[in-house]
């Protein structure tokens, strides 16, 4: 499907996404919000697919909500507003929710909603000059659709920190805060990027799927909970094709199948 404000390209079974609006510093729009959300919905229905990596063309990777976007949300009444934010919290939702990882090369700044996008990616390899924030209380306004996929990236005390004064932050103390996982020179950013993605290709496929909704899944369980869940999943990997695959490679010291 051809994209107006999204490039989105094959390679095998890595899907190379890149936010496409220069012009702008890649800011969202509703176009590119539901440009984003038709395209998850059918890069999910894509069993091709083992690993996405979402980058942003020209010097930024993301810088937030588009200001002629913004502007026209000043005359929105409350519920018109209401549907705007349904919108893009939906789209968010809907990256967070891709079955295959997500790996975000950053650069430049991620702002606002850019940071958001950074927190639904599962692995974030960032440029040391990056800059991020989330910067909607400087506006007036808040992180709100974003806050629960970012909450959950950083925790409470951190959220607490970034949210409450707005203020930006460099991708060293975005590392250490757990938004982002790798942080490099300029120079070293796509081969770092690549490393990860062939860290990805080298697993099984449906065990990486189940790993990633395994996370969510024992997010909020009690101990008890997590006992059962965890073990049914645990058997259920051990007696899939897949799992019998790749314990009997090991044992046989050989590759699996699907590391071709």
């Amino acid at each position: 499907m051809p994209y107006q404000h999204l490039i989105s390209e094959r390679d095998a079974a890595i899907e190379r996404l890149t936010l496409n609006r220069p012009q702008v510093r890649n800011a969202f729009n509703e176009e590119m919000i539901g440009e984003l959300t038709d395209w998850a919905a059918a890069i999910s229905l894509d069993p091709g697919v083992r690993v996405v990596v979402v980058a942003g063309a020209g010097a930024t990777f993301c810088a937030g909500a588009d200001l002629a976007w913004m502007a026209q949300t000043v005359e929105y009444t409350e519920a018109q507003n209401i549907e705007d934010a349904t919108r893009a919290s939906r789209m968010f939702a809907a990256l967070d929710q891709l079955p295959m990882p997500l790996v975000g090369r950053v650069h430049g700044a991620a702002l606002g909603g850019g940071a958001g996008l950074a927190a639904v990616c599962d692995v974030v390899v960032a440029d040391e000059h990056t800059l991020f924030g989330f910067t909607e209380v400087k506006l007036g306004i808040l992180p709100a659709v974003i806050s629960p996929f970012v909450v959950a990236k950083i925790g409470q005390s951190a959220a607490r920190e970034m949210f409450l004064t707005g203020r930006r932050f460099s991708a060293g103390r975005a590392l250490e805060i757990g938004l982002v996982h790798e942080v490099v020179p300029p120079a070293d950013l796509d081969s770092a990027v690549d490393k990860i993605v062939r860290e990805i290709l080298a697993s099984g496929p449906q065990a990486v799927a189940a790993a990633k909704l395994l996370v969510a899944d024992v997010r909020d369980k009690t101990p008890a909970e997590a006992r059962d869940l965890t073990a049914r999943a645990l058997a259920r990997r051990r007696i899939s094709a897949e799992g019998q695959e790749g314990l009997r490679a090991f044992l046989e010291k050989r590759k699996p199948g699907w590391s071709g």
